[in-house]
């Protein structure tokens, strides 16, 4: 997979939002970062594909590299793209339990610094008959991730901060006020924002200070219909 991360400079943003994010999360071990961070990796890429692929390929960069056999990160990456939680018993037998459902696997060990520029960068393909998509997403410790580089639906797409991250494909040129008065009503912060326009259709990104309440989620369900809503 060639990549087209692109560094960007961030603005600050409050990366830990709560005691729980340094000590980290409930999990399957035995490394919050070479196994929650990794699941959670994993998890981003199942909610792009939004089902199970037939192909999976995992790059892996510097640190996770050198030591994902040993620390679970394997196991702990398919986990995330079957949509198991960290705490799930089933984790360690999620290659296993992948392959039974007819999936092909392939880990690949990158030599060279981290496109993302981060020690712990996995950066994921799936691929059915139908689509594809790609994400890069990076550790940062205690189980939390950033995702740095998505492609979807023939867009490509480069991202900073932390989750959550929501994205928008459609072809309703207005839908980025539509998600924007929803915002302001629930006093939801928007960190950055992104505005892609390809063939017709529109993907916006907006990156958000905190996770979402339920009935916000709720509302922005109600877009189904004339947007593929991922939050992630």
């Amino acid at each position: 997979m060639n990549s087209n991360v692109v560094p960007i400079k961030e603005k600050k943003v409050v990366k830990y939002k709560s005691c729980f994010d340094v000590i980290g999360p409930v999990m399957i071990g035995p490394s919050s970062s070479h196994t929650a961070g990794a699941l959670a990796i994993g998890m981003v890429a199942n909610k792009l594909f939004q089902g199970l692929p037939k192909k999976v390929v995992v790059e892996y960069y510097e640190s996770f590299a050198e030591t994902h056999k040993g620390h679970g990160t394997d196991f702990a990456i398919i986990a995330g793209v079957l949509g198991f939680a960290a705490d799930d018993s089933k984790v360690p037998d999620a290659i296993k339990i992948a392959k039974s459902k007819g999936m092909n696997i392939t880990f690949i060990e990158k030599a060279g610094d981290s496109p993302a520029g981060h020690p712990n960068t996995a950066d994921i393909y799936l691929e059915d008959e139908s689509r594809s998509i790609r994400t890069m997403g990076i550790s940062v410790g205690g189980g939390l991730i950033e995702v740095k580089y998505i492609e979807i639906d023939g867009f490509s797409l480069n991202l900073q901060g932390p989750l959550p991250v929501i994205i928008a494909i459609s072809e309703k040129t207005d839908l980025e006020f539509v998600l924007r008065r929803i915002f302001q009503k629930h006093d939801v912060e928007v960190n950055n924002f992104n505005r892609l326009e390809q063939n017709g259709k529109y993907l916006y990104a907006f990156s958000l200070d905190s996770l979402l309440p339920s009935d916000v989620q709720k509302e922005l369900g109600s877009l189904s219909s004339i947007a593929n809503l991922i939050i992630l």
